[in-house]
């Protein structure tokens, strides 16, 4: 195949549309792509603050170098989970990134400043973290901007990711869910600050494809702790779909986002009851919010592993 723009040999196909990129007109294309859902979805304007949930992964570290590359002041938030080895390797990913481009890291440590790591959060039945661990990452994501007074945060999450989501909600008919997936979710509420996905209708591959080419350093393998999750089956069913037609997960999720939340019930205000948590201070319809209630059963299982194993505790 020739490149769709310079007519060089093409490096990476886009299948659903049925065009293809060299090497050297890829990114471009890729950046334009992203610019596109910013400006048709009014995700942000260019004088605005943006703190890019980072992961050490290729989704995040290619959505913050594209907004680099396109002018804006965006900043990255890594947490650090506590999964590791791999939480230490996707940390340095992170790092190196923000230090190799002179961009601004922040950072949040679980362990040292809130007293328990991700892995003191797997439920007994499922004995995964995930929903758990996606909770700590919200919040903290939500609270670093609204405390350094950002105006959105923007997350990885690309085609695959949303067709999964939406797959799975679809399966356990999420209404609620269904009603509040989309790429901008505003806020409602002074303590909860914008959500935008600006990769959403570009697909796993071609952000991976775009680190490649920009050579990006990322961490390669999944979080260990995520293996057997519920995500990862629905994406590999859609892949198989994707291999026999090709744009299958493209229009799944745009159809659904053009004209099936049309059909849903509208989404329950966030802001309905939101009170400020006893505890922290953030957003939330209880005395305690969500988060601190976790995190202290984290805590005390924290708390019993040191004991077993003659550790120092740390941590409030």
């Amino acid at each position: 195949m020739r490149c769709h723009r310079c007519h060089a040999p093409a490096n990476v196909e886009i299948r659903r549309s049925r065009i293809a990129f060299c090497a050297r007109c890829y990114p471009d294309w890729f950046r334009a792509q992203v610019q596109e859902r910013i400006d048709h979805d009014r995700m942000f304007r260019r004088d605005q603050r943006v703190l890019v949930a980072v992961s050490g992964g290729k989704d995040s570290l290619a959505l913050w170098h594209t907004l680099m590359r396109l002018g804006y002041r965006a900043d990255g938030l890594y947490v650090r989970l506590g999964i590791g080895e791999y939480s230490r390797r996707s940390q340095a990913k992170a790092e190196g990134f923000a230090n190799r481009h002179g961009l601004l890291l922040h950072q949040v440590d679980l362990e040292a400043d809130h007293g328990f790591v991700v892995p003191d959060l797997v439920e007994a039945r499922s004995g995964k973290p995930c929903a758990a661990c996606g909770t700590v990452k919200r919040y903290h994501f939500n609270k670093v901007a609204a405390e350094l007074g950002y105006d959105v945060v923007a997350t990885g999450h690309n085609l695959d990711d949303e067709a999964a989501t939406l797959f799975g909600n679809l399966v356990h008919w999420n209404g609620e869910y269904l009603a509040r997936q989309l790429p901008v979710l505003e806020s409602t509420h002074p303590g909860f600050v914008r959500k935008v996905k600006p990769l959403y209708r570009l697909s796993e591959r071609e952000t991976a494809a775009y680190a490649l080419v920009e050579r990006i350093d990322y961490i390669l393998e999944e979080c260990p702790m995520a293996k057997g999750a519920k995500s990862l089956a629905y994406k590999d069913m859609l892949n198989c779909l994707e291999e026999q037609q090709p744009g299958a997960k493209y229009r799944f999720l745009v159809g659904f986002l053009k004209q099936g939340r049309s059909v849903l019930p509208a989404a329950a205000p966030e802001a309905a009851d939101v009170r400020r948590c006893s505890r922290c201070g953030q957003p939330t319809t209880a005395e305690l919010c969500a988060y601190c209630r976790m995190a202290d059963r984290g805590r005390r299982k924290h708390e019993t592993k040191d004991r077993k194993y003659g550790r120092t505790p740390v941590g409030p």
